[in-house]
């Protein structure tokens, strides 16, 4: 159970963008951008007060990879695990990560929710693989140990 100050912070967005279908998505980025996850209560929240079912808003919220209903870390590492990345050896960066901060396939958020791993398909930065993004900030040319380092780096600044 999600407390109030959710609850008007999502009011805030929903006077913002208008009491409409049309402002789902908006709607939605903002409240992610707040929480860093769409928390499933507010969107059925959404839904109600823009008027429309809750299943639409769900299919459109999964529709989108952007959105997550999964909780995460303030710092969100993204691996490239794309062909370019691959072969240029992102799965020790990947591995060095999760094993650095106890994290897995199936688990991706640290317990003190500092850091989040995933992998994505393509970062767009073929000609600097491999890739890592830490939040909006590309990291080229990755290593295990540059990937280390930057956690290091990322620690320091709490």
């Amino acid at each position: 159970m999600l407390d109030k100050s959710y609850y008007d912070k999502t009011d805030e967005i929903i006077e913002h963008y208008g009491r409409k279908a049309g402002s789902l998505i908006p709607i939605m980025q903002d409240i992610q951008a707040e929480y860093r996850y769409l928390p499933g209560e507010l969107l059925t929240y959404v839904a109600k007060e823009i008027g429309i079912t809750e299943t639409k808003a769900y299919s459109v919220a999964t529709f989108y990879e952007n959105f997550s209903f999964e909780a995460k870390g303030k710092y969100v590492i993204k691996v490239c695990d794309g062909t370019a990345c691959h072969v240029r050896k992102s799965t020790p960066v990947l591995e060095a990560l999760w094993k650095e901060l106890g994290l897995s396939k199936k688990k991706h958020t640290t317990d003190d929710m500092m850091f989040t791993v995933e992998t994505v398909s393509c970062l767009g930065a073929c000609g600097l693989a491999p890739t890592m993004m830490v939040n909006e900030e590309v990291h080229p040319s990755m290593t295990p140990e540059k990937a280390l380092a930057v956690i290091e780096e990322l620690r320091g600044k709490g």
